[in-house]
């Protein structure tokens, strides 16, 4: 371990993260918001002296180490810190009446899971819902992603960091050298962030709402500027755009590097994102049927709103074009697998990964076979992603971790005796980065309906739900803190 190439580190993320925080700062200027302005600028100073201190202190070290371990510590305590910072604007503006909830509101930004405590948003302080949505689309590649284009400045590696933070059973490096494969990562993630605000503001947004809009979608996160999401601008169009760039944002983003590198039917020859494609169909079908069966909507209706929520969900976006709390049961349950499932391995997207069920289903069809055929050699792939039997059994591990980290998060939210429903959608909905969930959660019932203590667990579980567990309850571990 090196505490002090940690604490540097943390104190470098910290100081460039200042900077970005200059942006909301300004929109705060350019609305007249002088409160505001005084938050942020309060906030980029504690942030300045923190990172000024971290390095000084740790200026003994004459070098970043960063080993494994180290980069476990590092990537958790850089999302808690600047959670923490970003809550200081929340606080300092009395947006919010307790810290608790400033900092499940950054926490939720930050983590890309879009459960808001903040209700009257419509009237809120452009700036602070400008940074709100902000730290989705931070939060949607990586904090420590982003910063890894410039560690090489400071003679340290982002290998072990990348591996940390990013999601996904596989690792994919695009290039070489790790630096190269963060820009490309970040320039692909902008590109396509320019692309959604063009087409926005071509069906009547302003830059403001376009921009946030954007922010929340790239980022699969959902913190809309209004209170009725989505649902407020009662647009065909906007809707139609939001469904192309939240799918879009679901995908693993080195597809989009081959498609430019002149290559793109490595895309759909891609077994994962064939899977990604046919789940949202098959879901946008069965849920659009059954609500036109059961008399609620009209063919053409029922179509649109079911490919909205399917994907939204499926990418654990977290937005809302209607009231799906209304829907048969049905449709809600299809909503419900899907927050399960979660985007693709690379993607913004949150959840369990389309990769590992698909790798999972493939290792059950496997098993039966050997029951019948006990000599057989059956290989466990998907499209042309092979697993070994190491790497199946990570995934499994973590399957059923995950689904562990939900019964527990939904026992120990029980005591808060609210109905089982909230509970269990809070539990599913944090550890998933989704945002919204059933019985009215995230929509008629906000995360305020919790005590303190719930939501600095359910903040726990956004964390660990972000990093993919590991990378957080390693932590927590003898092994980790041995010498």
């Amino acid at each position: 371990m090196h505490p002090e190439s940690v604490l540097r580190l943390l104190g470098f993320i910290c100081l460039f993260m200042a900077a970005i925080m200059l942006l909301p700062a300004i929109v705060c200027a350019y609305y007249g918001e002088r409160d505001g302005v005084e938050a942020f600028a309060l906030t980029i100073l504690a942030m300045v002296v923190f990172s000024v201190c971290s390095i000084l202190y740790a200026a003994r070290s004459k070098e970043l180490r960063i080993s494994r371990r180290d980069s476990f510590l590092a990537v958790t305590l850089a999302w808690v810190v600047l959670s923490l910072f970003g809550a200081l604007p929340y606080h300092l503006t009395g947006a919010l009446d307790s810290f608790c909830k400033c900092f499940f509101e950054s926490m939720s930004g930050f983590s890309a899971a879009g459960a808001s405590i903040m209700t009257d948003i419509d009237g809120r302080m452009k700036g602070l819902l400008f940074w709100r949505s902000m730290t989705n689309w931070i939060g949607g590649m990586g904090v420590v992603l982003l910063f890894i284009a410039v560690l090489p400045a400071l003679g340290v590696r982002g290998s072990t960091l990348y591996e940390a933070e990013i999601v996904g059973p596989v690792k994919e490096k695009l290039m070489p050298r790790m630096r190269d494969t963060a820009i490309v990562l970040w320039g692909i993630y902008i590109g396509l962030s320019v692309l959604q605000i063009l087409f926005l503001m071509l069906g009547g947004l302003d830059w403001f709402e376009a921009m946030t809009i954007m922010f929340a979608t790239m980022g699969s996160a959902g913190f809309a500027p209004h209170d009725a999401s989505i649902a407020y601008y009662g647009s065909m169009y906007v809707d139609i755009v939001c469904i192309v760039f939240m799918f879009l944002a679901g995908v693993n983003f080195s597809l989009f590097f081959r498609v430019l590198e002149g290559e793109p039917k490595r895309m759909f020859r891609d077994g994962e994102f064939r899977l990604y494609c046919i789940i949202v169909l098959a879901s946008t079908v069965l849920v659009a049927m059954n609500l036109f069966s059961n008399g609620l909507m009209g063919a053409g209706e029922a179509l649109h709103h079911a490919a909205f929520q399917v994907v939204s969900f499926m990418s654990t976006t977290g937005f809302v074009s209607t009231d799906y709390g209304s829907w048969p049961l049905f449709s809600q349950c299809v909503l419900y697998v899907l927050c399960y499932i979660g985007g693709c391995a690379g993607s913004t997207g949150g959840g369990m990964k389309v990769v590992r069920i698909g790798a999972m289903v493939q290792a059950f069809r496997a098993a039966i076979t050997r029951r019948i055929h006990p000599t057989a050699m059956v290989r466990v792939h998907v499209g042309l992603i092979r697993f070994d039997s190491t790497t199946i059994q990570a995934i499994a591990g973590f399957v059923a971790f995950y689904f562990a980290n939900v019964l527990l998060g939904t026992l120990v939210l029980s005591l808060t005796d609210l109905d089982f429903v909230i509970v269990h959608s809070a539990s599913l909905m944090a550890l998933g980065n989704i945002g919204m969930g059933f019985g009215g959660l995230g929509t008629s019932v906000p995360f305020s309906v919790f005590p303190d203590w719930a939501l600095w667990f359910l903040s726990f579980l956004m964390l660990a739900g972000r990093l993919e567990l590991f990378t957080v309850y390693a932590l927590f571990t003898r092994d980790f803190w041995k010498r």
